[in-house]
């Protein structure tokens, strides 16, 4: 069996490193502990056993470690500018041997380290599979059903790194990736917008219908997109036919 408890009380002190006065990084704790009981939710509804469920939650609190020494090094949780926070959280837990201080037991690390480097690709892995699997695509439901929880509830400056994005326009590019490919190239994001419109193409990604139908009745294609309050009329045009498209896929799918 885990110790969560000492597991929460070993991650606490790691975060006395950082600034806690930071919003970034206030962000980024609220969001790995409601990951983490999310993560522990759905393992219930997929009916894993106690010990399972224990490792699903310990992999929700482990899986963005990496971003906090991201924006101390970088001063951006911004991947693309920086370093993927995945792999930066392995060499943390692994490489410089955290991991030890959360377990003593090392037949989990497999699965952390899979389930933590899968947790922000475009897809999981073609080789994961088994229970394998099952943790990764847990913990990539529920990191993004929480991103779109901070994204609606968090101010702009910590979540994009702006507070206006009201005149932002929306790449043709990115545009068509939506409405086409369901995958957003990162490289082509030019303005806010289209990172907005990258996290609204995580409903497509999405492996649970259960986790599409918290997204639908909680309202957050909605409540993100009036949130930023576009003014620009082509942006709020195409706005409009992303977020049906959003919608429509949810309805569909979250049905399943």
């Amino acid at each position: 069996m885990i110790d969560l408890d000492n597991a929460r009380k070993v991650f606490k002190e790691y975060l006395a490193k950082f600034d806690p006065n930071d919003g970034r990084i206030r962000l980024k704790i609220n969001h790995i502990y409601r990951v983490a009981e999310i993560s522990r939710e759905m393992a219930i509804r997929i009916n894993m056993n106690e010990e399972e469920q224990q490792l699903a939650e310990l992999i929700g609190l482990l899986h963005d470690i990496g971003r906090f020494m991201q924006v101390k090094l970088y001063n951006t949780f911004n991947d693309g500018k920086s370093i993927n926070h995945s792999e930066m959280g392995i060499k943390v837990l692994f490489d410089d041997g955290l991991i030890y201080r959360f377990l003593e037991d090392r037949k989990y690390d497999d699965i952390i380290k899979v389930a933590i480097l899968n947790h922000n690709k475009d897809r999981i892995a073609d080789d994961v599979s088994g229970k394998m699997l099952d943790y990764c695509k847990i913990i990539r439901d529920a990191d993004k059903t929480d991103i779109f929880y901070v994204l609606c509830t968090e101010d702009f400056e910590n979540s994009y790194g702006r507070a206006d994005m009201s005149q932002d326009l929306i790449s043709d590019e990115i545009f068509r990736e939506f409405k086409e490919d369901k995958i957003i190239n990162y490289k082509e994001r030019k303005s806010g917008a289209d990172i907005m419109i990258s996290h609204l193409a995580y409903v497509f990604d999405f492996n649970y219908a259960f986790c599409l139908q918290r997204i639908r009745e909680n309202g957050y294609i909605e409540k993100l997109v009036n949130k930023a309050g576009f003014k620009n009329e082509d942006t709020i045009k195409k706005m409009k036919e992303i977020v049906a498209i959003a919608n429509s896929y949810i309805n569909k799918k979250g049905k399943e």
